[in-house]
């Protein structure tokens, strides 16, 4: 399975940003309460997910979203369903 970085939409309205090896079992993870980031934020959607081939290339790029303080850039990237290249 491909690496990931992938965006939660949280119950409070917030999105959690994250990236996994496994992303199957990290939404699993985070759906039985076990990831402390969002527990206590339940329910969640999966608004986005984009696979790598490398895990280290999604945590580049989850470190690169979680800089952005501008709700409204991640709106985007959701609604546009991919990272363009030129904003990250």
């Amino acid at each position: 399975m491909k690496s990931a970085v992938y965006i939660l939409e949280l119950c409070n309205g917030q999105y959690y940003i994250g990236s996994t090896p496994n992303l199957e079992r990290r939404l699993n993870e985070h759906r039985l309460g076990k990831a402390m980031s969002t527990k206590g934020k339940l329910p969640f959607k999966l608004v986005f997910s984009q696979g790598f081939v490398q895990l280290q290339e999604a945590r580049n790029m989850e470190y690169k979203l979680k800089k952005y303080k501008n709700k409204n850039i991640i709106k985007q990237i959701v609604a546009d369903g991919f990272i363009k290249s030129s904003g990250c």
